[in-house]
């Protein structure tokens, strides 16, 4: 266990979900340690007082407490169907996710803590970048052309989460081509396992190492 990374990581995060898919991806051997952001562990916090997930601290000490930088660090180790091309671009769209994008999605899911306007208000707002979105998926299967990137992962998750708030709306917009791209995530089976439950981490369990067929 001291040879391996750890994870400090929260199911439904979607700044986790991106981390994990990296790490799984990857095929990154690590030990998972689920919490809950109502009650952080020490531990997690002695290493990252910033009490975010994730977090992810290597057998040398080091911490990595970005999401972004989780995802890169784990393509870098191995990247067999080349996810870092095109990282410039990449980067480009993961930073507008990550900045108006987030602030507009988290105004509309939690519309009643911003009283100053409606939820649709906030939905438009976020609507911006779904636009793009669609308009870079209508030529290709993926954000950058034809095979999965750093953007694609990169932004995933935080597409997920804003389709969630009012799935009948998002299911009934204009969105076609990223409605598609977001079904296919969704089915996908890197997906699918990056979202399985785990219980709670108390210092007392025995470690758990994933990815399971790596034990």
């Amino acid at each position: 266990m001291e040879n391996l990374p750890t994870l400090y990581s929260f199911r439904r995060c979607p700044y986790a979900m991106r981390a994990r898919m990296g790490l799984r991806y990857s095929g990154t051997c690590y030990v998972h340690r689920e919490i809950l952001l109502k009650d952080k562990p020490q531990a997690m916090l002695d290493k990252s007082p910033k009490g975010t997930v994730p977090v992810l601290v290597m057998p040398d000490g080091q911490v990595i407490d970005e999401s972004y930088d989780v995802l890169v660090w784990a393509l870098e180790q191995n990247d067999p169907e080349n996810w870092l091309d095109q990282k410039d671009l990449s980067d480009e769209l993961i930073k507008q996710n990550d900045g108006s994008f987030k602030s507009a999605l988290d105004k509309y899911k939690y519309a009643s803590r911003h009283p100053e306007h409606p939820a649709a208000h906030y939905r438009g707002q976020g609507e911006e970048f779904l636009s793009l979105l669609d308009s870079k998926l209508s030529d290709s299967a993926f954000l950058l052309g034809d095979s999965i990137t750093l953007a694609d992962i990169g932004v995933f998750p935080f597409v997920r989460q804003f389709a969630f708030v009012d799935r009948e709306w998002f299911w009934n917009s204009p969105y076609k081509q990223l409605i598609r791209w977001l079904d296919h995530h969704l089915q996908s089976d890197l997906f699918q396992k990056v979202m399985e439950k785990y219980p709670v981490w108390t210092p007392s369990d025995q470690p758990l190492i994933l990815p399971e067929t790596l034990t």
